[in-house]
């Protein structure tokens, strides 16, 4: 019994060496063929939803709206800021994302020697519904309406496995059209199997307070420049006012006023970068009547006065060119 016993455990630990080498081999691979897709720093999509990041450089944290994606690091590591929540993740890990939000991400380890090399594949609500349904992995009306949009998980073999063949295709662009579909349908349902199902089924419910808290946002971001009146919201919604504050920040990790604020700030950056405006004109394109209020707000959002952050904006910007 005892020997029986013993053999067993070799086995598995033989088996738990195998599959850590091939995670590795896999692991190599996958930096490899992005750093060869990524010529220099910046941000690719190499086929239509696939898209490949490069920075040699550990930088501060860029602020930006994250989109339903499942995302990948082939080499370095990143955290991403959420309201309060901050998440951090790396070779071993990756993320999803699975409504639009306000987000600030950051690369911390990154050289021109090992630059930080991401992948992202964008999710399509409807492939999700589509593999939901096919493999029968169909939710309650209510299940997942309270897990939050983004997070963490460990990476498995077989979703490494899968993302690798998937980059494989990119650089096959008749191969990618015919296979590329059938490689994503697989990843899809070993995420919806994996320790984030519940988060993916946010992008297929379309009943219930997870699809309710997706037309808040969408509804959100139409309209950030407006004053935002919960009670309206909520009676759209067919929910309490107080029903609908608590789901909400479940979701995003933000009150509905948080969320708006974080809209109009950073809308109000890009105006000011991209179409030269200045603060006060800014502050007001977005929905604030009281300028001094504008940049307190800017300030404690993003480090510096508005004026000052855009010029530093453009001196690192030509500092790249």
């Amino acid at each position: 019994m005892m020997k029986i016993q013993g053999l067993k455990e070799y086995m598995m630990s033989a088996t738990s060496q195998r599959l850590q080498i091939r995670m590795q081999a896999d692991q190599e691979e996958l930096a490899l063929r992005i750093a060869r897709a990524t010529p220099r720093d910046g941000s690719f999509e190499v086929q239509p939803g696939v898209h490949f990041r490069r920075t040699s450089t550990a930088a501060e944290a860029v602020h930006g709206f994250s989109e339903p994606a499942f995302c990948l690091i082939a080499q370095g590591s990143k955290t991403i800021q959420l309201g309060e929540n901050r998440f951090r993740y790396d070779t071993a890990h990756y993320l999803i994302t699975t409504v639009g939000l306000p987000l600030s991400g950051q690369v911390i380890d990154a050289s021109a020697q090992r630059p930080f090399l991401g992948f992202r594949l964008m999710l399509d609500p409807s492939i999700v519904a589509d593999v939901m349904m096919e493999s029968g992995r169909l939710s309650s009306r209510d299940e997942g309406g309270d897990v939050k949009a983004i997070d963490v998980s460990a990476l498995d073999a077989e979703l490494l496995d899968a993302t690798l063949r998937l980059v494989r295709l990119t650089g096959t662009p008749s191969e990618f059209r015919i296979l590329a579909p059938l490689v994503v349908r697989e990843i899809v349902y070993r995420l919806l199997t994996g320790a984030q199902g519940n988060r993916m089924r946010h992008l297929a419910t379309f009943s219930g307070q997870a699809h309710r808290m997706v037309r808040a946002v969408e509804k959100l971001r139409q309209n950030f420049d407006k004053p935002l009146r919960i009670e309206d919201v909520a009676r759209e919604l067919r929910m309490s006012v107080s029903g609908f504050h608590a789901h909400f920040k479940a979701v995003t990790a933000m009150s509905p006023l948080q969320f708006q604020k974080q809209l109009r700030l950073q809308e109000a950056r890009r105006l000011m970068l991209s179409e030269s405006l200045d603060a006060a004109e800014a502050g007001y394109r977005v929905g604030y009547d009281d300028a001094s209020h504008f940049n307190r707000e800017y300030k404690r959002r993003f480090g510096k006065p508005p004026m000052r952050d855009i010029e530093r904006l453009r001196e690192m910007a030509g500092a790249a060119e």
